[in-house]
């Protein structure tokens, strides 16, 4: 595909993912900002309260807008491949039902805020398939076979900052009880609290923020997570939001020829041979000292705990 046309796809494409992200917040939430979700429901009609885990969070968060993407798609005239299996990038694989070399991947990343300025990601793998680009061993596709890679944020505040699934807990709402319903009392060993209105019942995650940014533009040049070989984002909201990584003044070549690189490529420092993990001494290493000026550095890109 000649750029020209690749560089049109993408644009179309990351214009009608912002409009569509900026939509999300009013979809999720209250009218005073809380997740709209409040919990599951069983058949005697007891509502369990989830806990603010983050792994829970982001499967419910992922479910609650999965018809809106698939709205989305269609909108688009793009149809959606599912990740074959839970470890396989990407999330979802968008395809132009006209023109079916046009793929995009997107991947739904959830986090929530450290404190009022800053969050992060991990952003997928760095070996693997990244490296190998026409191979398709955990990935949908080939990763050459994308014209894009995506990311749809969501950052939100937890309400309380508990994982302990102990700390939960049962309601039951008379909203939802009919006239000739006894209010349950006990769910087990545990007692269940009656509210009037689902409201009531405090979220355990509020204030969204929903973003649409391509992968390279928010990585930074430090791995996500321990030692596995995960890319890790930046960290400012606000950077985030409006895609200024590391990479972002040089360009996506620079970000696939690190990452390919981090960690295996080795210069001479000091006297002393070291494993290159930074952009500066890949860089120095490449003899660019020339585009040192292009890294984003107004804000510490740690890495997201």
């Amino acid at each position: 595909m000649k750029l020209a046309d690749k560089n049109k796809y993408k644009s179309a494409f990351k214009k009608e993912l912002d409009k569509f992200a900026k939509k999300l917040k009013a979809y999720v939430s209250t009218d005073n900002g809380d997740w709209s979700i409040k919990g599951f429901i069983d058949v005697c009609k007891n509502i369990y309260t989830i806990s603010s885990d983050t792994k829970i969070v982001s499967k419910i968060l992922e479910i609650h807008i999965f018809p809106q993407i698939l709205q989305f798609a269609e909108s688009i005239n793009y149809k959606i491949v599912l990740a074959e299996k839970q470890n396989w990038y990407p999330d979802l694989t968008f395809i132009n039902k006209q023109n079916e070399a046009v793929k995009f991947a997107l991947d739904i990343k959830t986090t929530f805020r450290r404190n009022h300025r800053t969050a992060g990601f991990t952003l997928g793998s760095h070996g693997g398939y990244f490296k190998e680009r026409d191979k398709d061993k955990n990935i949908q596709f080939p990763y050459d076979q994308y014209l894009g890679h995506y990311c749809l944020g969501v950052i939100y505040t937890r309400t309380d900052a508990s994982e302990d699934l102990s700390e939960t807990e049962i309601y039951q709402v008379q909203d939802l009880l009919e006239g000739n319903e006894n209010p349950v009392r006990k769910v087990g060993q545990r007692e269940v609290t009656k509210v009037e209105h689902l409201k009531s019942i405090t979220s355990v995650i509020k204030d969204f923020d929903f973003f649409a940014a391509e992968k390279w533009k928010i990585a930074s040049d430090k791995q996500g997570s321990g030692n596995t070989a995960n890319i890790g984002s930046i960290v400012d909201i606000d950077d985030l939001k409006n895609e200024n990584g590391i990479f972002s003044q040089m360009g996506e070549q620079w970000f696939d020829e690190y990452w390919i690189n981090h960690g295996a490529a080795t210069m001479i420092k000091d006297g002393k041979p070291m494993k290159i993990t930074t952009l500066k001494d890949f860089l120095e290493f490449k003899g660019r000292a020339d585009l040192l000026g292009k890294i984003v550095t107004k804000t510490t890109y740690n890495k997201p705990k």
